[in-house]
């Protein structure tokens, strides 16, 4: 059956596409119709609608050519090679943030953006604690949760902010911060159950020791890397595309692959190797040759994830994620209304950045998988899935419409506002003035 592979691959891809022209028609994110259709298709089952008719039709030719037709939806010869794909699209996503990201930046940002987003991170986290307690889960399982409860999405929130114009705002600055912070507590918890689930460290000692290892990698490869560049630039320089791509993804891949090789997830060695490329004087056509199959392959691992989730297994992570969705919309407006206060922005803008900063999406799946990797429980596969289903939906049409939530809970805030003058009315100011 390996002959149908090129076509399973072609009609997952067209798929893809299909949904994500639905979802900018709908002005939605794309992430959450890439996992739903994934999660639709990836069942050998039939759904019920069909189940029923085939029962009633009793029709032995009927129920043969709908399993063929069936079987293609499945992905059952290509779904391997999907979910390989997935793997290249969240070390895309990683190195493609690793690209945009500045811990310079983030230093320079002020102490309201530190202040933020140490709160944003804590609570956050605690809130993870807090629903993993009330779910009796495992140590590893907490901490796993924990982490996708903290860790919001750069792509959905960047999506949101050039779909409602905002990229110009006070508090956009802010809420670009408070991500970037986010970012780097990610790349280190990452680390961290890398060495408690991955490597099977079974004692503190054993954790604690993978973890160094793994903080280790990532300082001395920032060090290295950056001593590394100028040799890097005359590598790149004057190279064909096709040859400066080839060198590109060679070290990508290598960085990535060893970081694995010693218990550190390849995701962060892959980020890694994007803090590095950063400081080239090649980064802007590093990041436009990168950005196609970031969004390629990105939108190939949500696909695969939706893939490998059994939507008939949901049901009893609907109710804890819904309770942690909602408990995260309100912590993060929490930690937004500390960030605008030390900001000196307007109360109303802790609205703006906590529901901005409520979207989650690709960090949550990727460590989601770590547990999957690591033997965890399954209720961490469906309970990241309907948790970022909802907050991917949720989070953009709150921001959307944060400003008229804080007028009907709160009212308009105080200040006159000077009604506008009509063209007419100017004219006669400016004649009245040069009189």
């Amino acid at each position: 059956m390996s002959h149908i592979i090129i076509l399973e691959i072609g009609i997952a891809v067209l798929l893809v596409a299909s949904v994500g022209l639905l979802a900018n028609k709908l002005r939605f994110s794309v992430i959450p119709f890439f996992i739903i259709i994934g999660m639709f298709l990836g069942n050998k089952e039939y759904p019920d609608f069909l189940v029923r008719f085939l029962e009633q039709t009793d029709n032995h030719g009927l129920t043969t050519a709908i399993e063929k037709v069936w079987g293609f939806f499945t992905f059952s010869e290509s779904k391997p090679f999907i979910e390989f794909m997935g793997r290249l699209g969240v070390l895309f996503l990683l190195f493609y943030l690793g690209l945009e990201f500045s811990v310079g930046r983030l230093i320079k940002s002020g102490k309201s953006i530190i202040i933020g987003g140490s709160l944003y991170v804590a609570l956050n986290f605690v809130s993870g604690l807090f629903i993993g307690w009330l779910m009796d889960l495992p140590f590893k399982e907490v901490m796993v949760l924990s982490g996708l409860m903290t860790s919001s999405s750069t792509a959905i929130v960047a999506k949101v902010l050039t779909d409602l114009k905002r990229t110009a705002n006070p508090e956009t600055e802010v809420i670009m911060g408070m991500i970037m912070f986010d970012d780097l507590f990610i790349a280190m918890h990452i680390s961290f159950l890398s060495g408690l689930i991955l490597a099977g460290g079974t004692s503190v000692w054993a954790v604690l020791g993978t973890s160094l290892l793994a903080l280790g990698f990532i300082l001395t490869f920032l060090i290295l890397g950056r001593k590394l560049i100028p040799f890097i630039d005359r590598l790149l320089q004057d190279k064909s595309s096709e040859l400066f791509i080839l060198i590109l993804f060679s070290l990508l891949f290598v960085i990535a692959g060893f970081s694995e090789t010693i218990h550190v997830a390849e995701a962060i060695g892959a980020l890694m190797a994007g803090l590095v490329f950063a400081d080239s004087k090649y980064i802007k056509k590093i990041e436009a040759m990168v950005l196609p199959y970031k969004d390629f392959f990105g939108a190939m691992f949500f696909f695969s994830f939706g893939l490998s989730i059994d939507i008939y297994t949901l049901g009893g992570a609907i109710g804890w994620a819904t309770l942690a969705a909602v408990i995260t919309v309100v912590c993060n407006v929490a930690s937004g209304y500390f960030a605008s206060h030390f900001s000196k922005m307007k109360p109303r803008a802790s609205f703006d950045i906590g529901f901005t900063l409520s979207a989650r999406g690709e960090f949550s799946i990727i460590m989601a998988n770590i547990g999957k990797a690591g033997g965890l429980l399954p209720i961490l596969q469906s309970f990241v899935v309907v948790y970022v289903l909802i907050l991917s939906i949720v989070s953009p049409l709150l921001t959307k419409e944060s400003r008229k939530i804080w007028n009907a809970l709160f009212g308009k805030e105080g200040g006159t506002v000077k009604p506008k003058k009509t063209l007419a009315e100017l004219e006669a100011s400016v004649l009245l003035k040069k009189d």
